[in-house]
């Protein structure tokens, strides 16, 4: 988790100092909720339910939408804002964090994957399944407050920025550019 929590840190200060409110905005910040959402949801099943081809399934298609979302927020970041090549690199270690995790599980449940491709195993294979031996609460929790400090905190504060950023805008009257300057 920390190897997610550094470069997720760095990566919000790498759009507080691009001023993302004022340039991609609401939009950018949307789509790193999603990329949030499509590495966190696996993260969650991966920690707390029995690791089978539906866990492994959910894992593999997450990482492959993260990273396809990836694609589109570089994109869109590109077009209305400058994104360093010290801002890329932090996103290209980002990138790879889904998969990464995918694989190493997928190698670590190497029998589940097995049972899946042959076709046999149990009904229970496709099920989503506490784990037979819990994480501790306290693993857990230290966990949850890592993604809250590291991740939710500096990326809601991100939405927020970009949203009043928005709001002020919209306030702000309308210039007419053919209008002669005022005294």
């Amino acid at each position: 988790m920390p190897l997610w929590f550094v470069p997720a840190v760095a990566d919000w200060l790498m759009h507080r100092r691009s001023d993302i409110e004022h340039t991609s905005g609401v939009r950018e910040s949307a789509i790193h909720a999603l990329m949030m959402t499509e590495a966190g949801l696996p993260v969650v099943a991966g920690l707390t339910a029995k690791v089978n081809p539906l866990v492994l399934s959910l894992m593999g298609g997450a990482a492959l939408a993260h990273g396809a979302t990836a694609l589109w927020d570089v994109s869109l970041a590109t077009d209305e804002r400058e994104v360093t090549p010290v801002e890329q690199h932090i996103h290209s270690f980002l990138e790879v964090l889904p998969l990464t995790a995918a694989a190493f599980t997928t190698c670590l449940h190497w029998d589940q994957v097995r049972n899946a491709i042959k076709g046999g195993g149990r009904a229970d294979d496709w099920k989503l399944l506490p784990k037979e031996r819990p994480l501790s609460a306290g693993y857990l929790g230290a966990i949850a407050a890592g993604v809250g400090l590291c991740i939710v905190l500096p990326y809601t504060e991100e939405m927020i920025r970009c949203v009043r950023a928005r709001n002020d805008k919209a306030d702000d009257p309308p210039v007419d550019e053919a209008a002669p300057p005022t005294p």
